[in-house]
């Protein structure tokens, strides 16, 4: 009984998978021939080549690292490492950054807390 189930969703997060890549695919296909073919005068595209520029956006500036979630689980690594360090430490890297990277909105770190 238990097998059944499991398969049965293996099935319909593949059918889900397809649907979502077929209409995300269509709107691409859409905006494209609808839009820039009217605004900027390009060729129309088929189903096939939007799905293909789709492929090669997610490439080119999603990569394959999982989404946000990488990004999350990064800044919680940082902010774990930061609330280690010792005041010391967090003031040597305060005064590093501010020297490599300028200051934050024309204003220094030391200027920021003071007004706090």
């Amino acid at each position: 009984m238990r097998r059944r189930f499991n398969e049965r969703k293996f099935f319909g997060i593949i059918l889900m998978v397809l649907v979502g890549v077929t209409v995300f695919s269509g709107a691409v296909m859409l905006l494209w021939n609808n839009v820039l073919a009217a605004v900027v005068s390009v060729k129309l595209i088929t189903f096939w080549q939007a799905l293909g520029l789709l492929a090669l956006s997610k490439i080119l500036f999603g990569g394959f690292r999982g989404g946000h979630w990488g990004r999350h689980e990064w800044k919680k690594g940082m902010m774990q490492r930061w609330d280690s360090m010792s005041a010391e430490d967090k003031e040597k890297f305060k005064s590093e950054w501010e020297n490599r990277c300028g200051r934050r909105f024309g204003r220094s770190f030391r200027e920021e807390k003071a007004e706090q």
